[in-house]
């Protein structure tokens, strides 16, 4: 007697709910820090990268060398935070300007406004009745109305606004990292150039595989897209190193 497989039990509607929500789960990419971290990372190895080279072609000692490194590291640190913060910061300003002035709109001609979200949700796709329905609930809200507004005239997302604090601290600590990889080596008493050509290519490729990953694109292209910034930068900057040093001898 053959046995009969069991039907399997259908989902319950609380699980598949769960299962909807984890099937949709996406990483939070908003906040200011994504941008300015990986900006700044590979601003960070870059930039110092081609101060060390540049000093050190021209003929500076490995005192030279690790001052210089050091001070850029510092240094860029402090700039990359401040202008990410001053960016963001005004950025958030005017978003917010304009998000009172829509605010007063909404007050003061709420038909006008009304009528412009059912056109808007007309847009979309949505039939004049039911566009009028719809705008007439969401209008009903002011914060609703506003978020509504804002995303569809302004592109933004008034509750997904980058924080410049975290924008600030995020490019100052990439920044720091960045900028220390290729001051490792002069750190622990390399004055070989060559060495921190090879830690800062090998750095490079790691950092645009890595980022390349995380944007879904090939990561042989990104590692190699780095890697050719990192040595065209330290090519320009050795060069007119070992001029300027050769002229100042």
């Amino acid at each position: 007697m053959s046995a009969v497989a069991p039907e399997s039990p259908e989902l319950s509607e609380a699980a598949a709910e769960q299962l909807a929500e984890r099937h949709h789960v996406h990483r939070k990419v908003s906040g200011g820090w994504l941008r300015a971290a990986v900006f700044g990372a590979m601003d960070g190895l870059v930039t110092n990268t081609s101060l060390i080279a540049g000093v050190g072609g021209g003929g500076a000692s490995h005192h030279f060398l690790v001052i210089g490194g050091l001070a850029g590291l510092i240094a860029g640190a402090f700039s990359m935070a401040a202008g990410e913060w001053t960016s963001v910061h005004a950025q958030n300003g005017m978003v917010a300007r304009e998000l009172a002035s829509e605010r007063r709109e909404l007050l003061r001609r709420p038909d006008a406004e009304k009528a412009e979200l059912a056109e808007m949700l007309v847009r979309h796709g949505l039939s004049p009745e039911t566009a009028q329905a719809a705008a007439r609930e969401i209008a009903a809200d002011t914060d609703l109305a506003l978020r509504f507004h804002a995303r569809e005239e302004l592109g933004i997302d008034p509750d997904e606004l980058p924080s410049a604090g975290v924008a600030a601290g995020s490019s100052f600590v990439a920044f720091a990292f960045g900028a220390l990889i290729p001051l490792l080596p002069v750190l622990l008493g390399s004055t070989a150039i060559w060495v921190v050509l090879l830690v800062a290519g090998v750095a490079a490729v790691v950092g645009g595989g890595v980022v390349s990953r995380l944007t879904n694109e090939r990561p042989i292209r990104g590692a190699l897209t780095q890697l050719l910034m990192v040595a065209a930068a330290t090519a320009v900057t050795y060069g007119l190193g070992h001029l300027i040093g050769a002229a100042l001898r």
